[in-house]
């Protein structure tokens, strides 16, 4: 949504411009519903005809191969958001509460400031706090299951895959269970933000009265935390410190909705786009109920096949040379992680839905310092859920109903996913 920090990216040079157009398919493309359901072929043209080039209708170069996806995360600035001057003298003053937000969200920070609240925040995220759930999750999916079971159907979005991590995040953050719902209906309003490149002034007040709402609920858990101290993210981010260095609460706040709304959204589509492509690839569903083991290998091929984010936004430090195109600094790079997940110079075969590919290191959580800190809990999670929906339901099927994807062009799922089963206990 935000190009970038202090200034709009410059345009190259009209000829560069036209040619660039002339010659691929532009992102933009996505807009259409048809493209939306599938936009692989859509990644494919791009990659094919000119993987890093620039987007006219974006103002921003698009790349989409994976060597330079991989330069562009490990080497551009993801300090993108503008300030909330800059929004003022363009008359996008409803933005700048946003702005003022996403501004210290570790997401869009470059070191040393990302180093030192990542640091910080990293203790909510430990290997033995994430083992500590994995007994919770299965123990909320087992009653999700339960519920569904009798009815020998499901909507494997609003039955299991949303209220999943809605439950597991509100356990994770040390707010009240009862409370996931509306965690969730903010989570899907900032990812609208998050995941769209145009600016809709209709979204953008949505967006803006749940990001109001949400500041005001994480100040007053904050207040409560303090008076009587519950384990979870927010408590984890009051008391962290590294040589007295302290979080402030803005950043307290700003980063609790951060991880909120990427806890949810990365573990829905997963869970929901991983169904689709079993539905779609019956012998690797079949392969996965001989032989369980292989569900960590195939949830690892279900974020490379389908990725549940798409895309991501960064600015170049310095001019640039990459992919044999001149990038001016502060001009806007989008990396199509989905892309270069399908890019056969780095995957063989790589629109075919393995579930036992071996070196499997898709672009899916990020790369190197914007490495998703949250993939583990992600990882367990989708897991749990396809371990117990495989143990206990045969016979997957898909209703006969168009399936609606979610009108978000960055982080890809399913409104729905209508399911019929058989049970087997």
């Amino acid at each position: 949504m935000f190009p970038g920090r202090n200034e709009v990216p410059s345009i190259p040079s009209a000829a560069n411009s036209v040619e660039s157009h002339r010659r691929v398919s532009s992102l933009t493309e996505l807009l259409d519903p048809v493209v939306l359901a599938d936009p692989y072929p859509l990644y494919r043209r791009l990659r094919e005809e000119d993987p890093v080039h620039w987007d006219p209708f974006l103002h921003a170069w698009v790349v989409t191969r994976y060597a330079d996806i991989v330069s562009v995360l490990r080497d551009f600035s993801a300090a993108r958001t503008p300030a909330p001057e800059l929004l003022a003298s363009m008359g996008l003053e409803e933005l700048c509460p946003i702005a003022n937000v996403m501004v210290v969200q570790m997401l869009f920070l470059d070191p040393p400031a990302h180093t030192r609240i990542r640091s910080l925040a990293a203790a909510a995220f430990t290997p033995q706090r994430v083992a500590i759930l994995r007994d919770h999750v299965r123990q909320i999916a087992t009653r999700l299951l339960d519920a569904v079971e009798p009815h020998g159907r499901m909507d494997v979005i609003a039955d299991v895959a949303a209220p999943l991590p809605s439950l597991i995040t509100a356990e994770m953050l040390g707010v009240p269970a009862a409370e996931a719902q509306q965690l969730r209906a903010w989570s899907g309003d900032f990812a609208q933000m998050l995941g769209n490149f145009q600016h809709n002034p209709e979204r953008a007040s949505q967006v803006r009265r749940s990001l109001e709402e949400m500041v005001g609920y994480f100040r007053s858990a904050i207040r409560d935390t303090r008076r009587q101290p519950r384990h979870g993210l927010i408590q984890s981010f009051l008391t962290a410190s590294n040589g007295g260095d302290r979080l402030t609460e803005d950043e307290v706040v700003a980063n609790t909705i951060i991880t909120m709304v990427g806890g949810q959204e990365t573990t829905t589509s997963l869970i929901g786009n991983g169904v689709l492509a079993l539905l779609r690839n019956r012998a690797e569903l079949q392969k996965l109920r001989e032989n369980p083991d292989l569900i960590p290998s195939a949830i690892e091929e279900m974020l490379r096949y389908d990725a549940p984010s798409q895309q991501t936004a960064r600015l170049a430090a310095q001019d640039v040379a990459l992919g044999g195109k001149r990038i001016q600094k502060r001009q806007a790079v989008i990396a199509v992680l989905a892309a270069g997940n399908r890019d056969p110079e780095r995957f063989r075969d790589p629109d075919r839905f393995d579930t036992e590919r071996i070196d499997n290191r898709h672009l899916s959580f990020g790369w190197a310092a914007h490495f998703c800190f949250g993939a583990a809990l992600a990882r367990i999670e989708g897991q749990i859920v396809f371990e117990e929906m495989l143990r206990r339901f045969s016979d997957w099927t898909l209703e006969n109903r168009r399936l609606v994807w979610r009108e978000n062009l960055g982080l890809r799922g399913l409104t729905s996913l209508p399911l019929r089963f058989v049970s087997v206990r």
